[in-house]
């Protein structure tokens, strides 16, 4: 009996107030639209990490055949088979924890598999180059790619060696415009969440006091506390539910719409989320929606109706 009427009660409030709930739930919709958004920025750059640096790779540069501008390469000679031999076995004494693997790529392999794939006629900058004009490498895949940095300082001005690239720093500035963006989202996120506390609150305590008549009989005949605040705060309930899952199902069309349908059949090489990241998403964003309705609703009850 008590329920039917706690749920009489709240939807004859929600018919009228229709104008203020349909404003909670346009803010709570744009609010978790932001978090969501900043959500699944986060969870494509996660995404994009795992796959690109579970690849990447430091290209150990050996010294050429000729002049270098590196002290390491002053012989002006290419490290022979057995100074590379004794270079991997450097390697794997003084970094064989973070380093787990070594491939060896010799000039000519360089030249057959990489150069002649860019330049197809061997033509660079006016000049035809051949084998010999190219630069042997160490290939090293790395554990943990973080520790670029180990394997750099061991391995900088070493005989033999002419430079150290860590293929991270490729990736990392896209990285770095990806995060930004989430950081943009993500304050604009925090400012509409104080914006739909703020709503919410104020409507709901707007619901409350054009109904203090009727709160002041039902304490009279004896209503406990909760049964006089429930329904309001169920107002509340109800339209950030239905702001939230508008904003999940918004997000769910960008993904496909922008992401799926276009982006991923342009851009092959990159990995992208998809749907089950947003259904993944999903369920947090209802929940805090709903979350910060109760909260919001709860506080601003607690001066109009208190026991």
């Amino acid at each position: 009996m008590r329920l039917r009427f706690i749920l009489s009660e709240t939807w004859s409030s929600l018919k009228r107030n229709v104008p203020m709930l349909l404003s909670v739930m346009l803010v709570t919709f744009i609010s978790f639209l932001f978090i969501g958004a900043s959500s699944l920025m986060q969870a494509q750059i996660v995404e994009a990490k795992g796959e690109w640096y579970d690849k990447v790779e430091v290209v150990v540069w050996l010294c050429p055949d000729g002049a270098s501008q590196a002290a390491s390469c002053a012989s002006g000679t290419a490290p022979t088979d057995q100074e590379i031999v004794d270079l991997e076995d450097f390697i794997h004494q003084e970094a064989g924890k973070v380093v787990s693997n070594i491939t060896y790529v010799s000039r000519e392999d360089f030249y057959k598999n990489t150069f002649l794939k860019q330049y197809s006629n061997g033509e660079y900058q006016g000049r035809t180059l051949t084998a010999a004009d190219m630069q042997g490498s160490l290939r090293l895949k790395l554990s943990d790619p973080t520790k670029y940095q180990v394997v750099s300082e061991i391995l900088q001005g070493r005989d033999g060696v002419e430079d150290v690239q860590d293929q991270r720093k490729i990736f990392d500035p896209v990285f770095s415009v990806l995060n930004r963006a989430t950081m943009v989202t993500v304050v604009l996120a925090v400012v509409m969440v104080v914006v739909a506390i703020m709503l919410t609150g104020t409507t709901i305590r707007m619901s409350a006091a054009s109904r203090k008549n009727e709160t002041e009989i039902m304490r009279l005949v004896g209503a406990s506390n909760w049964t006089i605040r429930l329904p309001f705060i169920l107002e509340g309930v109800f339209a950030s539910l239905i702001g939230s899952l508008l904003s999940v199902g918004v997000l769910s069309g960008i993904v496909k719409v922008f992401i799926t349908d276009w982006l991923a059949q342009n851009v092959q090489w990159m990995p992208f989320i998809n749907q089950k990241t947003v259904w993944f998403t999903a369920p947090a964003l209802v929940i805090g929606a709903v979350l910060l309705s109760v909260i919001a609703s709860s506080i601003s009850l607690r001066r109009y109706l208190k026991a």
